[in-house]
């Protein structure tokens, strides 16, 4: 699996944060960091950040 986000939309709100903790997280200044390449156990995590995303900057890909 690989996630995508697109930083052009994505305006740190964190609610991936919340959904997925061990594949988003916001950084020392609160900008949004993530593992692109998370293992597939975490998929349901990662398709309920994508989902709770208000800017639907995230994609999920394979």
């Amino acid at each position: 699996m690989k996630v995508v986000v697109d930083m052009n939309k994505c305006q740190d709100h964190g609610q991936c944060v919340f959904a997925a903790p061990d594949v988003f997280s916001m950084d020392g200044d609160g900008h949004l960091v993530y593992v692109s390449g998370p293992e597939e156990a975490l998929r349901d995590e990662v398709e309920e950040a994508a989902d709770v995303c208000p800017l639907q900057a995230i994609r999920i890909e394979a």
